[in-house]
Formats: structure tokens, sequence, C-alpha cells
């Protein structure tokens, strides 16, 4: 679909039940309901653009390593990794296979549709159960899993940076550290964007970076003393940041923050929440459907950026491709 012919955030159709800028039956077809969300901003058109933004020949990979976080979490385990002789598996010659046991949000990831689900329901009102996840094809899942995307040729598209820690770091002279819980602003990153020389464009992924996977992967005593704060700087969690994030027509978002939002969320009253209460992650992964990619590894991606002045390039994202996926390792890679 067009991104220029569908309406505003105040504009959209209102749904029964459903706040004021909730996209259900929005990208509907036939009668059946959509299951793609916001990717549908990713017309021909659009991805055929993107594909200029390669100049360089250069591709940088932006993807954490699985056990990029070295200290335990709470609920999600790390990685186990397996590895087994080919002769343990009867086959009989030298060599080698491996299993890999994971939680898909343990690192770098897409938050799909499926991944919040307050009052049960989640994107276009359908219900996730633990039944319709452990579905074993594809073609009779009706969920908006992330595998959907395989039928869609995965995610191709024009990726921009906002580097909110390198804009800060250079341009204020003041502290700053991703643990300090600072809300990026709409405000802030059209400032970053025109410091950068960025013009956003209907169908981009917004990416932004705050420098936490950076702490994540060398923790000194003074951040595990900031952890005890429960405080993450990212992206401002308001109605007006939905409201200018789906104007602007992004076909998804993501960041190197455990929630791309900053944390704790604030309440309607401005007073802070539970971090089971995430503001964007219900308008976007239920509102909009819209993915949101979280723990990215944006440090190279950065350095690049600052060594060439370019903050846009080509996206590229293929997450797994299994039945009934609620997230997945993106296996993101930014070309120049």
């Amino acid at each position: 679909m067009d991104p220029a012919s569908v309406p505003d955030f105040d504009d959209l159709p209102k749904v029964d039940g459903q706040p004021q800028g909730c996209a259900w039956g929005l990208f509907d077809k036939d009668g059946k309901k959509d299951v793609f969300g916001t990717l549908n901003f990713l017309t021909p058109s659009i991805v055929a653009a993107a594909a200029a933004e390669v100049k360089d020949g250069v591709s940088i990979s932006l993807n954490w390593p699985l056990n990029g976080i070295k200290f335990p979490l709470p609920g999600r385990k790390p990685p186990v990794h397996r590895p087994k002789p080919l002769r343990e598996l009867g086959i009989d010659c030298e060599g080698w296979d491996d299993e890999l046991d994971f939680n898909t949000q343990f690192s770098s990831q897409w938050d799909g549709l499926c991944h919040f689900t307050p009052g049960g329901a989640t994107y276009n009102g359908l219900k996730p159960t633990q039944q319709g996840l452990e579905v074993q094809s594809t073609a009779e899942n009706g969920l908006p899993t992330i595998e959907h995307w395989h039928s869609r040729g995965a995610l191709v598209g024009r990726g921009v940076l906002i580097d909110w820690k390198r804009f800060h770091e250079e341009t204020t002279g003041t502290p700053y550290h991703p643990l300090d819980g600072y809300r990026i602003t709409p405000e802030d990153i059209e400032k970053v964007a025109r410091h950068q020389g960025v013009e956003f464009k209907h169908g981009d992924i917004l990416i932004v970076r705050t420098g936490y996977t950076e702490v994540l992967e060398a923790p000194t005593q003074e951040d595990f003393a900031k952890f005890q704060a429960q405080t993450l700087s990212g992206v401002h969690g308001t109605v007006e940041t939905a409201r200018w994030v789906w104007n602007h027509r992004f076909a998804a978002v993501a960041g190197d923050a455990h929630a791309f939002e900053a944390l704790p969320p604030l309440k309607p009253d401005g007073t802070p929440g539970s971090v089971t209460e995430p503001v964007l992650h219900h308008w976007f992964l239920n509102q909009f459907g819209m993915p949101i990619g979280e723990l990215w590894d944006l440090k190279a991606l950065s350095e690049y950026a600052k060594k060439t002045g370019r903050y846009s390039f080509l996206l590229t994202s293929v997450p797994l491709n299994h039945p009934g996926l609620v997230a997945s390792p993106p296996n993101a890679i930014a070309l120049f």
C-alpha cells in the first residue's frame, strides 16, 4: 500500500473499543485479516529506491552475539550451544553438527506482533494462544507471527540511524549514560536528523542508538550501581511519540536498548509505571502492527556513518523461518 494514501494518526478510521490511531483493518484485503502491519509500507518502489543507497560496497552486521549479555537476567535463559560429533549421531565419519537452545529475545531481536498482548489481543484484534503459537505450518497460521515475513521476501528497505549517543556527547558537553533514563523525544530525533543531514522518507526503518549494548558488553561497577535504579534511556513513550512515528509512515523501528522506549514507562499523568506497561509497545505492536527491534549492535554502524557522513543505508533483515515465532534474531545487515 502506498504510504502516502494512508490517513494520518488523527484521521485513521475509528475502531470500536480502541483508541484513536488504531490501524486495525487498514491493510486487510479480500476479507482476510492482515498479518504484516506497517511492513505493508515497503512497496516495490520504496524498496527499489532504498537499493540506491548502496554506493560503497560495504556491509555491516547489526547482530549482537547471541550470548552478548555476560551476566544473568531474570526470566530469559542464555543460549546453550552443544557441538555434536557426527559419530554420536550415527554418521560414520569425522565431523560435527551442533544444537543451539536459546530464547529469541535474549540478544538482538525483532519483537513480533504477538509479543505484547494486553487484554489478550494484539494487532488486528487477533488473539494469540499457546495452541495457536504451537502451529506446525505457516499456511494454517492466521496469527501475525514473524515467519510470515518470508512470504513477502523478509524485510528490505531504507534504514536511517539516529545516533543519539554520539550527537549528545559531541554537541552538548554534558555527561550521558544510557542507564540514566533519558527520554528521547520526537523533537530530539528531528534535531539529530538535521545535524546528520538526514531527511526521513516513507517506509524508512528508524534506528536509534543509545549505547546500551556497549555497556552490557563490559559493565563496570558504576554501571552495575546504575542498574539498581532500573532506568534506561530510550525513545519517549507517549501518545505524541506514537502519532509522530505513524505520521512518518515508518515501516519498523529498532535500536540498541532493551525496549526501544525509555524505562520506566510513564502513565498518562506522567508518573512512572511498571515495566509491564510499555507505552510504545502497545501502540506499535498492537495498534499499528509495527515490529520493534531491540539490542541491535550499532557501534560499527555508528563508526562508519560518522566516517562517511552517511546515516541512511539499505537495510536487510531475514528472521528465522519457523511456524508461530513470536520473535527472532534479526539477521540484519546495513549496506552502504
